[in-house]
């Protein structure tokens, strides 16, 4: 009885994974993010957050995005910051279905909400960020037009683990290698979703290096799973994006200049 009962499993699993697939359209790019990240101290409670993310498409040579961002993070206490920032972001059509429909390139302005959580636990430094982001994504109401004239709102949620161990010594202090894995997930909702509830997945692999507190650099491997907000011929359109992914990041401390 257990064994039909198994079977049956099996039959069902297999035609449910034969539909999802016959009903995706699944593209595959090799992508390249160069990315900074700047912080600037101006007192204990209070910091500038800073990025420029440079998205290629052939690794390097085609454009996919740039992403910049800025924020204002208040650190409550030593495990738990919060943020408030905008984003400037600007798509171009890579890959073999591009996201806008009509081929174009265009502009998202972007509003949102962060809190990031972190702790410990023996030598694994674990961090926890949600974030809420309104989104006012451009869009073209017909081919002939050379710039974007609509900008519905878009939400979405999004939640990133990471976790980090020193390679060597108990702790990422000074003139330590570390690795580092991560994943996110993204999650549309509101009237204007449309087929991206499921909006994409990232996960990452990398080796850092911390020269000292002001500079930490990471490199390595990026996997991202992104859903078009529309269908081609009735199924949904799923990019697997591979790739390298290099990171620098700056602290500065103003606190001595303000004293």
């Amino acid at each position: 009885m257990k064994l039909k009962y198994l079977l049956l499993l099996i039959i069902v699993f297999s035609i449910n994974h034969s539909y999802s697939q016959n009903t995706r359209k699944n593209e595959r790019n090799d992508i390249g993010w160069y990315n900074y990240f700047g912080t600037f101290k101006l007192n204990d409670k209070y910091s500038i957050h800073s990025e420029y993310q440079l998205r290629r498409d052939n690794v390097i040579t085609d454009k996919q995005q740039g992403l910049l961002r800025v924020g204002l993070n208040y650190q409550l206490n030593q495990k738990v910051q919060f943020r408030l920032g905008y984003a400037w972001i600007e798509t171009y059509p890579y890959g073999e279905t591009p996201i806008n429909g009509m081929g174009k390139d265009f502009t998202e302005h972007r509003a949102f909400q962060m809190i990031t959580i972190n702790d410990k636990i023996s030598k694994l430094e674990i961090s926890h960020r949600f974030m809420l982001e309104q989104r006012w994504v451009g869009r073209y109401s017909n081919a002939n037009l050379s710039s974007e004239d609509e900008f519905p709102m878009l939400n979405r949620f999004r939640y990133m683990a990471r976790v980090q161990f020193p390679l060597k010594g108990d702790k990422i202090e000074n003139k330590t290698p570390y690795i580092a894995a991560y994943d996110e997930l993204f999650i549309g909702f509101g009237k204007n979703v449309n087929e991206n509830i499921f909006d994409q997945n990232r996960f990452g692999l990398v080796l850092g290096y911390r020269f000292n507190s002001n500079l930490r650099i990471e490199a390595g491997y990026l996997n991202q799973t992104v859903q078009l907000g529309r269908e081609i011929n009735n199924r949904n359109v799923f990019q697997n994006n591979n790739g390298l992914i290099i990171n620098t990041n700056f602290n500065f401390d103003l606190t001595s200049k303000n004293k």
